[in-house]
C-alpha cells in the first residue's frame, strides 16, 4: 500500500467581505483545520429550534440524535443566517474573497455571494454526506460557473479513484459513484432549504441554498446526459 505524502498543517483561511450599495459592510472569517478540513468554530454556537437535528432532518442523514442534538451545518450557520435574514436575494453587492494565495472580487446578486459562503460551511461542518466535497473546499473557487463546477467535481472524483487504485482498491471510472454522491448532496440541500423555511427570514438565505442545489443538480445532469463529453476536445492531446 502506498504511503500518503506529507500534508500541510497550516490553517486554511478564507475571508469574505460583503459591500452593499448603501455603504454597509460585513465580514466573515473562515478557518479550516489544515489536515481534516473541518471548520474551526471559535464562538459558542446558539442551539435554536431550527438547528435541532430532528428539524427537517435529511432523510439520508446518518447522525444519531443521542450523540448530535443539533445539525452540525445548521449550528455553524447561525451567525450567517441571522445576519442575512433581513436582505432580499436580488440586492446587488460586491463580494471580496481573500485566501492566502489570491483575492477574488465580483459584483453579484446577494444570493450568489451568500451561496459561495454557505457552501464552505455546509461541507466543513461535520455532515457525513457533504464530506466527499472537501477537496472542492480545499481548492475553493468563488463565483464558479456550472461548467467550472462540473470540471472540478469530475476532476476531484477521478483523483479520488487514483488514490483508491494506489491503496489496492478498484477504481470506478464511469462516474456512477460521483452521481450518487451528488444525489445525496442534493437531498441535503433540499432538506436544509425546508429547515430555513421554518424561520422568519427574507429570501437571501433561501435563494443561496437554491443556488447550491442548482449546481448539484447541474453536475448530475451533466453526467447523466453525457454532457461531460463536451469536454472531450480539451484532451485530444492525450488521446492521439
Amino acid at each position: 500500500m502506498a504511503e500518503p505524502a506529507s500534508r500541510s498543517v497550516d490553517t486554511i483561511k478564507y475571508h469574505y467581505k460583503f459591500i452593499f450599495e448603501s455603504g454597509e459592510e460585513t465580514e466573515f472569517n473562515i478557518e479550516l483545520d489544515g489536515i481534516s478540513l473541518n471548520l474551526i468554530q471559535k464562538k459558542e454556537p446558539y442551539h435554536y429550534k431550527w438547528t435541532k437535528l430532528k428539524c427537517c432532518q435529511c432523510p439520508n442523514c446518518t447522525l444519531d440524535e443521542k450523540e448530535h442534538e443539533c445539525c452540525p451545518i445548521a449550528v455553524n450557520l447561525v451567525e450567517i443566517v441571522d445576519y442575512f435574514s433581513i436582505f432580499v436575494s436580488s440586492e446587488p453587492v460586491e463580494v471580496i474573497v481573500t485566501s492566502k494565495e489570491r483575492t477574488y472580487s465580483k459584483k453579484v446578486p446577494l444570493q450568489q455571494g451568500v451561496s459561495s459562503l454557505i457552501g464552505i460551511y455546509m461541507v466543513t461542518s461535520g455532515c457525513p454526506v457533504m464530506e466527499k466535497l472537501k477537496p472542492m473546499v480545499r481548492f475553493h473557487l468563488p463565483f464558479a460557473t456550472l461548467e467550472e463546477t462540473m470540471y472540478r467535481a469530475i476532476s476531484m472524483f477521478l483523483v479520488s479513484q487514483y488514490f483508491v487504485y494506489r491503496h489496492g482498491g478498484y477504481p470506478e471510472l464511469n462516474l456512477n459513484k460521483l452521481s450518487d454522491a451528488y444525489e445525496n448532496v442534493k437531498t441535503v440541500n433540499e432538506s436544509f432549504l425546508k429547515r430555513l423555511q421554518t424561520i422568519d427570514t427574507k429570501d437571501s438565505n433561501l435563494k443561496a441554498v437554491v443556488v447550491l442545489d442548482h449546481f448539484a443538480k447541474g453536475v448530475n445532469f451533466s453526467i447523466d446526459s453525457k454532457m461531460v463529453d463536451d469536454l472531450y476536445y480539451l484532451f485530444e492531446g492525450y488521446i492521439k
